[in-house]
């Protein structure tokens, strides 16, 4: 997908900046960044896509490096818990999103190529 300037684009860009920033400087990503790093040691660049708050856990979608979709699951209760990650190609992610979410997804990975 092509980015044009939209608005909706730069909703995204400025929420996916933040979250991103987020993820480096706040203390509260203290242990996401931590298991970020260890799971994917060759991590170049690493973008926050989404939190999806469940019960009683997050899960976070990251684009990583501009090549896979990681999904972290963490407890966010019990932190001795460990972590459940998944990944897939940034293909199979594409595939089945809505228009808003491969805008967000293409966003994404305009900040990752510029990081």
């Amino acid at each position: 997908m092509k980015l044009i300037g939209s608005m909706t684009e730069h909703y995204y860009r400025e929420h996916l900046i933040e979250l991103n920033r987020s993820l480096f400087d706040d203390h509260s990503m203290k242990r996401l960044l931590g298991i970020i790093q260890q799971a994917f040691p060759d991590m170049k660049t690493a973008i926050i896509i989404a939190i999806t708050p469940d019960q009683g856990e997050d899960v976070y979608t990251i684009l990583m490096n501009n090549d896979f979709i990681a999904y972290i699951e963490l407890d966010r209760y019990n932190l001795e818990t460990e972590p459940i990650i998944e990944s897939k190609p940034v293909k199979d992610y594409k595939r089945g999103l809505s228009r808003i979410g491969q805008i967000q997804l293409a966003v994404a990975m305009d900040l990752a190529e510029r990081n």
